[in-house]
């Protein structure tokens, strides 16, 4: 009798784990394809309807602009929100815009608050050769995007007098590994060419 009741057990245990891995599986499926994996914030967006200026930069129909978590405010809205709150400018599949010579169609606000600045990342299948900087070649030999320090972080334009250091160049070239000469020296490199590309502008 007594071993009936430890197989009934068992059985009983194997089906509710069998049905807890079940779920934990669909659960899994269900955030397949989405950036934070199905469990992070539906961050509000908005979807220019017309050309408009944010962050002093003039940009174009059909750019998403995507904001920090708000309460109450989940993914698409029905107008611009405050610029204070934006992180990301996003412009339609396509478009670019000129930022120091250089095509770009993505700026992100860096997620540390400690950081004053962006990541801009470029397109350089659209830049011609006739428009190519030494500024440009040596971002274009990072293969990635630029991480710029600035002193306003309401203006995400080329102002060189507003962009105090360029922090990275890919995840290949970091401010933050000093000991790395190397590094260093292309960032320096970097920030010395941006400001000549602001002198010419």
């Amino acid at each position: 009798m007594r071993r009936k009741y430890y197989i009934i057990i068992g059985i009983l245990t194997f089906v509710v784990a069998l049905v807890i891995g079940y779920f934990l599986l669909l659960n899994g499926l269900r955030g397949m394809g989405n950036p934070t994996g199905g469990r992070g914030p539906d961050y509000p967006y908005f979807i220019t309807t017309e050309p408009v200026i944010v962050k002093k930069i003039v940009l174009p129909k059909g750019t998403k602009l995507t904001y920090e978590e708000q309460l109450f405010k989940k993914g698409q809205q029905d107008r611009i929100m405050n610029e204070k709150k934006l992180t990301n400018i996003e412009l339609p599949k396509g478009k670019t815009i000129d930022w120091g010579g250089v095509p770009v169609y993505m700026i992100i606000k860096f997620f540390n608050p400690e950081m004053k600045g962006f990541s801009v990342y470029a397109d350089f299948s659209q830049l011609n050769d006739g428009k190519k900087t030494k500024f440009s070649e040596i971002w274009e030999s990072c293969g990635g995007d630029l991480g710029v320090l600035v002193k306003n972080q309401n203006d995400w334009t080329f102002d060189t007098k507003n962009i105090v250091d360029i922090s990275d160049c890919s995840v290949n070239f970091q401010r933050y590994f000093k000991e790395d000469a190397q590094q260093q020296l292309l960032l320096d490199n970097l920030y010395i060419e941006l400001k000549k590309v602001g002198q010419t502008r």
